[in-house]
């Protein structure tokens, strides 16, 4: 049998992992659990209610090579996907077709519980994908600002935390329709937890649209005292982030760059200690250049 191509290989990402990936993807408080079966998430996505709900949904189909632009991947890694796992798809008329938010939610899933090495890989990838839609390789100084950041959200409860973090978005004048986020996001949480190892949860919606922003940013908040949230490793959240891309190209980078900080750095351990939010975004932008391709030194 022929092995993945990689990027097959990246975003299927649900194969067990060898022991050797598993020690060198630990890194601390902030090492990813990780995942004891091989049933790929939204397995039996392709039949059923849920695949009706979502077929239902008015959001447009994307062709293959669309598909495989919105992912990040080869045409033939999407074909692979196709035959081998159980990506969301439908096939009308002998061509393959992908409604958007059903593929959305497949892959945004599929990056928040990549190991390391997958991780690395898709990681290349997507930058690869956004190199026309960034000035440089850094997105935390294009996204992020110390005022979109919050370090005392008063939330005890699920439901509060995402009232907040949609507040928080909606604080940046750049929300269209905070209620209709606020809705989304819940959705997204309701179908599988956003939480990931070491206390903190990327929050997004459940379909992206690129019509709920102006412009492509993310809001940052730690609440005052821990939130069960369904996180992999059973510890409660206090570091929640949420993503709000208008640009297609943005929305998976930018859940796989957060990813690559929260393992590859001690960005999120800083978050904690963090004593307001200039300090809170240094600590960030200091994680995302830890993890980010060093230029090649230039010979003598």
């Amino acid at each position: 049998m022929p092995s993945p191509s990689p990027g097959q290989d990246s975003i299927q990402g649900h194969s067990p992992t060898p022991a050797s990936e598993s020690e060198s993807d630990d890194h601390g408080s902030n090492a990813r659990a990780r995942r004891t079966d091989t049933k790929p998430v939204f397995q039996g996505f392709r039949n059923g209610p849920r695949r009706l709900a979502y077929s239902a949904m008015p959001h447009r189909s994307l062709s293959l090579e669309e598909a495989a632009r919105y992912l990040h991947l080869a045409r033939q890694d999407v074909e692979r996907l196709v035959r081998e796992t159980d990506i969301p798809h439908d096939v009308l008329g002998g061509r393959i077709q992908f409604q958007r938010g059903a593929l959305d939610a497949w892959a945004s899933q599929r990056i928040l519980g990549m190991p390391g090495k997958r991780l690395d890989v898709y990681h290349e990838q997507s930058m690869r994908g956004t190199r026309d839609a960034l000035p440089g390789a850094a997105l935390i100084p294009e996204l992020l600002r110390a005022e979109y950041i919050d370090l005392g959200l008063p939330s005890k409860t699920r439901s509060s935390v995402m009232r907040e973090m949609v507040g928080l978005a909606e604080k940046t004048g750049r929300v269209l329709d905070a209620r209709e986020l606020l809705k989304s996001v819940e959705e997204r949480e309701a179908m599988c937890p956003t939480a990931l190892p070491g206390g903190l949860a990327l929050l997004h919606a459940r379909n992206h649209a690129e019509y709920r922003f102006e412009g492509s940013f993310i809001v940052l908040g730690r609440t005052i005292q821990p939130i069960p949230f369904s996180a992999p490793d059973g510890r409660s959240t206090r570091i929640f982030f949420l993503v709000c891309c208008e640009d297609d190209r943005l929305h998976l980078h930018t859940l796989a760059r957060l990813c690559m900080i929260a393992l590859k750095s001690d960005a999120i351990s800083q978050l904690f200690a963090a004593e307001n939010r200039d300090a809170a975004y240094a600590a960030l932008v200091e994680g995302e250049n830890a993890v980010l391709p060093q230029p090649a030194e230039e010979p003598e």
